[in-house]
């Protein structure tokens, strides 16, 4: 194995595992709402619209507070701030089996957001820290694993919880957030153990291995050209940096508003709670084949346009069939080939922010990008409520989700033609084969 591999190797084996259980933890936390709302909605007396506007109040809480989540991070530390993340929401999803109407699961909703902002963006803006460009996007897709796993897990687990009904005196669904909400608070000691902030600070490094990853990190800054803003403040207003949240839009109201639904839509084929579990599951598994297999082709062809184009195409016309098809297995077949498409999308995407930013402007920048993004976990459960409850069916949400993936192919290009045509004059992508 040559030195580079092995560093790599090294680097991926000793952090990226224990990423991916913290953040599979934080995605069984926000997508369990979507299981108890099979019961909860009933319980306390809330609306399919209702439902729909508090689950995304999550990301309004995320949007607010993600920027100065992220920079307290580079001020103290990513294994201390990731420790009061874990505790912060631990609690609050624990807390969530004490709301009593609408008004107590939007507050709680919002704070829920509010705790974990900072904990994603947090993540990406670590493996800048630790990983040259050329590896990352392999790296992320392994990351975003924990998102897809956590869903496959989130099914079959919910349902198993929802059938807790009448132990000791709570509902399934406030046995649901109790069990998932404890995890995330006893992770915290060992994150204050395991995590490095930074290459400096691995003592499993030897230190002519260190110096290689920091003299590689360094070039990556001139190749790049990435930048560091006297003020990281003003990465919020780099322009490079809003066209990137604009592009990230279509990808997150898209899984969001799919993933807060999916149980829902999935009950309406018919069978129990636990059946409802593991069907959800399973185009999840098609997100995980994904992202084991894209981001390493846009590694290897050192293509993210050309990869996001077409994975868009594939994510509108997954939604758009799932909702014009009647037969409930070619419904399902046709979410596993979004599922694969839009978790793909992510790890390709969160690429491009570290080309261009580095140090505590790539901090603000990231955090902006997903805050931004994320606002669309807001607009996605909301619209579809809304659609749902204005026309009594919700393939009209899936319609609307599949318009929005086609948005996203036009601000593939826009973005690309902004950003990227002056430099990629000189190593053209196969999305310049294709034109």
């Amino acid at each position: 194995m040559n030195p580079e591999a092995r560093i790599i190797r090294t680097l991926t084996l000793r952090l990226i595992p224990f990423l991916i259980l913290l953040y599979l933890v934080a995605f069984i936390d926000r997508s369990a709402v979507g299981f108890a709302k099979l019961h909860m909605n009933a319980d306390i007396g809330i609306s399919d619209m209702a439902y729909g506007f508090g689950a995304g109040l999550f990301f309004i809480g995320y949007f607010i507070f993600e920027v100065p989540s992220n920079l307290l991070l580079e001020r103290y530390g990513a294994r201390r701030w990731f420790a009061r993340i874990l505790i912060t929401w631990g609690a609050i999803t624990v807390g969530m089996a004490l709301v009593q109407g609408a008004y107590s699961f939007y507050a709680m909703r919002f704070l829920l957001g509010a705790a974990e902002a900072g904990f994603f963006p947090g993540v990406l803006y670590y493996i800048t820290r630790w990983y040259p460009v050329r590896h990352r996007g392999k790296v992320l897709g392994f990351f975003i694993l924990s998102q897809p796993i956590a869903l496959m897990i989130t099914g079959p687990l919910a349902g198993a919880l929802l059938g807790m009904n009448g132990i000791a005196g709570l509902a399934g669904w406030q046995w649901l957030f109790i069990v998932i909400g404890v995890p995330a608070i006893l992770l915290a000691w060992p994150t204050l153990r395991i995590l490095p902030d930074t290459p400096k600070d691995a003592r499993w490094l030897s230190e002519p291995d260190r110096q290689w990853l920091l003299a590689e990190l360094d070039r990556d800054r001139k190749e790049y050209g990435q930048t560091e803003h006297t003020n990281p403040l003003r990465a919020l207003t780099d322009r490079r940096v809003l066209l990137l949240a604009l592009l990230y839009l279509p990808s997150t109201l898209s899984t969001y508003g799919l993933g807060l639904w999916l149980p829902t839509l999935v009950h309406q084929f018919g069978g129990s709670d636990l059946t409802t579990g593991f069907i959800s599951a399973v185009p999840y598994i098609f997100g995980v084949i994904g992202l084991l297999i894209v981001p390493r082709s846009s590694d290897r062809m050192n293509d993210r346009y050309g990869h996001l184009t077409v994975l868009y195409i594939l994510g509108s016309a997954g939604l758009f069939l799932s909702a014009w098809l009647g037969a409930p297995l070619l419904q399902l077949m046709a979410l596993c080939l979004t599922a694969f498409s839009l978790f793909s999308v992510t790890a390709i995407f969160w690429v491009l922010p570290g080309r261009i930013l580095t140090g505590a402007s790539a901090a603000a920048g990231i955090a902006l990008i997903n805050s931004f993004g994320n606002l669309g976990g807001y607009i996605g459960p909301f619209g579809i409520g809304a659609l749902k409850e204005y026309t009594g069916t919700l393939s009209s949400g899936l319609y609307f989700l599949s318009a929005v993936m086609i948005s996203g192919v036009l601000l593939t290009w826009i973005v690309y033609n902004q950003l990227e045509r002056k430099s990629a004059a000189a190593r053209p992508t196969a999305l310049e084969q294709a034109s």
